[in-house]
């Protein structure tokens, strides 16, 4: 498994993504995932699924400090005591001690950053969390987040998709030394049908979605694909025997467009 090295963290450069991943669903794609090879999970308190997930990851039978978990805290619970509150019950939903990487999930401008960052490098003293992050951040929400954090910031977790231009944000992620997780990496599926990454994974005998995950790999992101299919975990695993040539990774970033974002919620900031 590759790994991306940010700030002090080492994170695997794919994780399985469990956003709508409930029920029985969420338990046995966990535990495959894991005896697969998986080695990183991202969850969300907010997701209302922890619990499930924990349930795969202690019948998975791969040992807890192989595994690299991820949660964030809700927008709405950003406040010091609400924020402490929401880690420890995703702590005790997860049914582990600590999470390798605490993000605050989305900013939310009614509660100070100076105020949230606070609790957050306080969660990671406390031995909550080994690392925090970032999530939804733009460029002025990144520049402001460091000078507020005593601790290093290590990924900025966003929508990025070859129909999404990510270069400001990523530039000054860049600038901090902060790596960048890709949500939503396949775009909730229009990438699977795309002809110019249907064509260009042809090459390598790869899928359009595969072609996807690649590109991103290859711009140094980490990608946290969803699936409730088994088989789609092998697929979206096996994204590091090939690498796009300069030309492919170049027609793949005319994909982008003004109006490339799948996700769309009432308290998103103003995107760069």
């Amino acid at each position: 498994m590759q790994i991306i090295e940010a700030n002090g963290a080492k994170i695997p450069a794919i994780g399985l993504g469990t956003w709508q991943l409930n029920g029985s669903v969420g338990t046995r794609i966990t535990e495959q995932a894991l005896k697969l090879g998986y080695r990183h999970l991202d969850c969300a308190l907010i997701y209302g699924n922890e619990r499930e997930i924990g349930e795969g990851l202690h019948a998975s039978g791969v040992k807890r400090e192989d595994v690299f978990i991820t949660t964030k805290v809700p927008h709405r619970e950003l406040a010091p005591p609400a924020l402490e509150r929401a880690v420890k019950q995703s702590l005790t939903n997860l049914r582990v001690s600590d999470v390798n990487l605490l993000l605050i999930h989305w900013p939310n401008p009614q509660i100070p950053l100076a105020e949230t960052m606070g609790a957050m490098c306080k969660m990671k003293r406390a031995g909550y969390a080994r690392h925090i992050g970032i999530s939804n951040f733009t460029v002025a929400l990144i520049e402001e987040a460091v000078k507020l954090s005593s601790e290093p910031i290590v990924t900025n977790q966003i929508e990025w998709h070859p129909y999404l231009d990510e270069e400001k944000v990523r530039a000054a992620c860049a600038r901090h030394g902060i790596a960048v997780t890709a949500y939503c990496p396949i775009a909730r599926g229009r990438a699977v049908g795309d002809e110019v990454l249907t064509r260009i994974g042809k090459k390598y005998g790869k899928t359009a979605g595969q072609v996807s995950l690649r590109w991103l790999i290859q711009k140094g992101a980490i990608v946290i694909p969803r699936t409730s299919k088994v088989e789609r975990l092998t697929e979206n695993m096996s994204v590091f025997d090939f690498e796009l040539s300069p030309q492919d990774m170049a027609e793949i970033d005319t994909l982008a467009k003004p109006a490339g974002r799948v996700v769309s919620v009432g308290w998103a900031p103003n995107w760069d």
